[in-house]
């Protein structure tokens, strides 16, 4: 008996610890020191959450900027079901998607460069990305700028304008989020 009574101090200080006060520490400084993420990144307009700066969404309007291909279960972009296809490289059926999808976004977009951006037509590992590289947002440029009449030239200042650079300016590519791209299109049509 005398060996038990440390051993179940020891595991209900421990308990208390580690499954108590230090996820309410943790819990706390988060949202003192990281509110915005620690609550999902949500963008918020008109209070309505349209989205989360962390999650794609899937554009389908040729008057869009259309993201990476979602592998998420059954809905595109289902933060629920996070995962690539899992198809190897070596896999017939990949191929067979990258073509279908290289045929739609040509057919889709007509006056663009011949070549299609790899990441337009492969999935990512989470299959919820939020963003491209700009040289995939200008490619789509064309179908954008003929849906919404709007010139090339002004497309490409805001897409330069919504160009998130790399960490101290080499970690990382450029970026691009294309829920807030087109967001901000959005509130430039109303205007």
């Amino acid at each position: 008996m005398s060996l038990l009574r440390p051993a179940v101090v020891i595991f209900l200080f421990l308990t208390l610890v580690t499954g108590g006060l230090y996820p309410l520490l943790t819990t706390a400084l988060g949202q003192w020191w990281f509110h915005d993420q620690a609550n999902g990144s949500l963008i918020i307009q008109d209070n309505q959450v349209r989205g989360s700066r962390l999650i794609g969404q899937n554009f389908t309007n040729p008057g869009y900027f259309h993201g990476r291909p979602s592998a998420t279960a059954d809905v595109p972009y289902n933060p629920m079901a996070s995962g690539g296809s899992n198809l190897a490289a070596s896999n017939p059926a990949l191929d067979e998607a990258i073509r279908e999808r290289i045929a739609q976004l040509r057919s889709a977009n007509p006056d663009a460069p011949a070549a299609v951006p790899t990441e337009l037509v492969t999935a990512s590992a989470s299959g919820l990305d939020n963003g491209l590289t700009p040289a995939s947002v200008r490619w789509q440029v064309p179908r954008v700028a003929k849906a919404r009449h709007l010139s090339a030239a002004w497309l490409s200042q805001q897409i330069d304008a919504a160009t998130h650079k790399p960490l101290l300016g080499f970690l990382g590519q450029p970026v691009v989020n294309i829920v807030e791209l087109n967001m901000a299109l959005d509130a430039q049509k109303e205007n």
